[in-house]
């Protein structure tokens, strides 16, 4: 596990509000194989799955949502301490039991899965990861693998997220 201690930035532009630099010497050392996909703590909260991002100025960052910002109780300014080791799961996050038994359950739909990009996949398995309830997790990742199935593999989130709201009135 890599350590180090950086300020939480809040960026001026770009798609991210908030995140920290990594030092160049733990991102060379965790990326030599490769890969850019990170498990993550900082000051002690629960591990959460990142990537590094580039900065645009030759450096790397973390990025933290604004729930993360407030679920750690973090300031812009703040230095915080921060571990990071490689992260050696399948898809780059960790994935819920409930889509796991779906995917073995649907070969046709769980091939479809596989054959989208990894970011893709990783945005399905938040959007199941983030329910709370398992019936409604088993539910979305239904719809998800019937949604694959309909569009021969083709992923089209603002049909998704119609087929999300459809079951929804029920």
């Amino acid at each position: 596990m890599e350590k180090f201690k950086p300020p939480v930035l809040k960026f001026k532009t770009g798609l991210w509000s908030y995140g920290i630099i990594v030092p160049q010497e733990p991102y060379d050392l965790l990326t030599k194989e490769g890969n850019k996909r990170i498990v993550c703590s900082i000051n002690k909260h629960n591990l959460f799955y990142a990537g590094f991002m580039p900065d645009g100025k030759g450096q790397w960052f973390i990025k933290l949502s604004t729930e993360k910002m407030k679920d750690f109780n973090l300031e812009v300014g703040e230095v915080v301490n921060v571990e990071i080791k490689s992260d050696t799961s399948k898809y780059g996050m960790e994935l819920p039991d409930e889509f796991e038994e779906v995917l073995i359950q649907d070969v046709e739909g769980s091939d479809y899965f596989e054959k989208l990009t990894d970011g893709k996949k990783r945005s399905l398995i938040f959007l199941i990861a983030k329910v709370k309830n398992t019936d409604k997790k088993i539910t979305k990742s239904l719809i998800i693998l019937d949604h694959l199935k309909a569009n021969s593999g083709k992923l089209d989130f603002k049909l998704l997220n119609v087929a999300f709201k459809e079951n929804n009135r029920f």
